[in-house]
């Protein structure tokens, strides 16, 4: 059975009669009648009989017409999702996220997209390394991933979305939190440096090894953390003070305080594979895109 010879008993149901059914279907009134006949010798049972000048349906018919109701309904909403996924509107898409971009303006563009996005199902999943999010794009566990460093691949496509200072975070009792403006790096070899371990975020470890060596000082680690929340704790303590993209004022840690890095900053990146022709993260990055009002930097291979 077809879904048509359903929108036939359904129309003569609604309508009261073969030609009204026929009118509204546009076709002619043998031809309708020859198709529901039709229809009811394979089934073995009348659907319709006459009251007055019209019909209505029988207990059979009933039961047809309440199935068939419910078979088309699902099928108009199948035909809606294939046009809304074609057209990037609906589907599911994994986002990986550096846990440094949600208090920027990342954050404020996923809730924007949910949004404006309805029919899309958003899977975020939050990582501190690099390599693991750049990695999960190109195993397929992530359609896209916004991050600060990330893998050098070809198969991989990086886009620069989103730029910032890097910011010093110091124990509000240090001496050098109480200036104004921006400290120079040479500052970094003036206070323990409180980092995530290499081996959780080589990526960043090694951004804040190669700072220091720029400006000619050599690092002091005063303690290591695994989160954001950690490395905030550990800096208000006193352990020392932290390398952060500037978003994280946005926490307003009790007991910190942060002061511009001079000369630095640090770029979110979108990253998805090169050969990935899905029309929802198309749509998604251009949405990103122009979402972002910071300053874009151009495409890196």
């Amino acid at each position: 059975m077809n879904l048509r010879l359903l929108e036939y008993v359904v129309a003569i149901c609604e309508e009261g009669s073969i030609s009204a059914a026929a009118r509204r279907l546009h076709l002619t009134q043998p031809t309708l009648s020859r198709q529901v006949h039709e229809l009811e010798r394979r089934l073995g049972t009348p659907l319709f009989e006459r009251e007055g000048r019209g019909m209505v349906p029988t207990s059979a018919g009933r039961a047809l017409v309440a199935r068939a109701t419910t078979v088309l309904a699902e099928a108009r909403a199948a035909l809606d999702d294939v046009r809304l996924a074609a057209e990037g509107l609906a589907g599911r898409l994994t986002v990986t996220f550096a846990g440094s971009g949600i208090n920027g303006p990342l954050g404020g563009a996923l809730g924007r997209l949910r949004r404006e996005m309805p029919r899309v199902e958003l899977s975020l999943v939050e990582s501190f390394n690099d390599a693991e999010m750049s990695g999960g794009v190109l195993d397929g566990r992530f359609d896209i991933a916004v991050q600060r460093l990330p893998t050098r691949d070809p198969r991989l496509v990086a886009r620069s979305w989103w730029r910032e200072p890097l910011s010093l975070f110091l124990p509000a009792a240090h001496p050098l939190a109480h200036g104004a403006g921006a400290v120079p790096l040479t500052a970094l070899g003036r206070v323990p440096l409180v980092v995530w371990p290499r081996e959780v975020s080589p990526h960043s470890y090694d951004e804040i090894i190669a700072l220091c060596d720029h400006a000619g000082v050599t690092p002091r680690i005063g303690a290591e953390g695994r989160s954001v929340q950690t490395v905030l704790a550990l800096v208000a303590a006193g352990f020392g003070a932290a390398v952060m993209s500037d978003s994280h004022r946005a926490l307003r840690r009790v007991g910190v305080r942060a002061r511009p890095l001079e000369g630095t900053s640090t770029t979110l990146h979108m990253v998805w594979r090169a050969n990935d022709g899905n029309p929802l993260l198309e749509r998604f990055r251009s949405v990103l895109t122009t979402l972002a009002t910071g300053d874009p930097a151009g495409s890196v291979d």
